[in-house]
Formats: C-alpha cells, sequence, structure tokens
C-alpha cells in the first residue's frame, strides 16, 4: 500500500473510513522527516501491515489533523483504530515505529 497525502480536509475522511491508520506528522523544514520518508514507505508496503491505512500529514499546514494526533515533536507517528487515537511517538527510530504500528494487529 503506498503512503498517501492528507491534509486537514481529507485526514479526518481517511481515519473514519480506514479501520486501522498509522500516520506520520512531518514538516518541510525537518531533516529527520526527510530521512524517515523512504522508511515509513518501505513499512507501507511490508505484508506485515497488510490492512493499514498510511498516511503523510504536514503538520505546519494541517493544524487539525496536527491536535487529533497530539503532536508535540517531529517526526510523530500516531496510530488510529476505528477513528480513535491509540498511541503517538515521536521518534526517527525505525524499530519504535515498527513496534508501536504493530499494536494495530
Amino acid at each position: 500500500m503506498a503512503v498517501v497525502l492528507v491534509n486537514d480536509t481529507s485526514f479526518e475522511k481517511e481515519i473514519q473510513e480506514n479501520e486501522k491508520v498509522v500516520v506520520k506528522y512531518f514538516a518541510g523544514w525537518c531533516g529527520s522527516c526527510r530521512l524517515f520518508s523512504p522508511k515509513f514507505k518501505r513499512l507501507s508496503a511490508d505484508e506485515r501491515f497488510d490492512g493499514i491505512k498510511f498516511l503523510d500529514v504536514d503538520a505546519e499546514e494541517s493544524p487539525i489533523a496536527r491536535n487529533l494526533g497530539k503532536v508535540s515533536n517531529l517526526p510523530t507517528f500516531a496510530i488510529f483504530k476505528n477513528g480513535e487515537l491509540v498511541e503517538t511517538i515521536a521518534s526517527n527510530k525505525e524499530d519504535q515505529v515498527v513496534e508501536m504500528i504493530s499494536k494495530l494487529n
């Protein structure tokens, strides 16, 4: 599954229409965010995470989505299940993000 870039307009629709969602919050100026992008794309194609929707949100341009994910640092990752926030983590460590995503299965 590909990573889908969403904004405030489409974010809530995506988390409501998809049972399991993982979100990467980023900003254009964030070096760690840019470095994590290929890892996030690779994780979205990992068969362990079939059925999980992967979203990218520019935290600076989407304040509503940022608030729903309780973002305080970048990059931040959040998992949503049935439209509800389950957990967030501010990290650039792939193993920590994988551990969190695994909680959706």
